[in-house]
């Protein structure tokens, strides 16, 4: 697949490129619950790396065509 964020940049809330996954409200509940793609928190600050959200991205893909015979 085609990376949707750049390997090597770190993310953090408020850059628009994570909107592509949901709202802020929707990546605090996904760490809350322990789902969603890896972070690091450094104090208060919260960091994605771009090489694990597209990791975690590649993990969501559906093929609608597995499981037919």
């Amino acid at each position: 697949m085609a990376d949707l964020f750049e390997q090597n940049r770190n993310y953090v809330l408020g850059d628009e490129e994570l909107n592509l996954l949901g709202d802020r409200e929707k990546l605090a509940q996904w760490r809350h619950k322990g789902v969603g793609p890896a972070f690091y928190k450094l104090g208060r600050k919260i960091i994605y790396r771009g090489a694990d959200l597209n990791a975690w991205a590649d993990a969501q893909r559906v093929d609608p065509s597995e499981g037919r015979t």
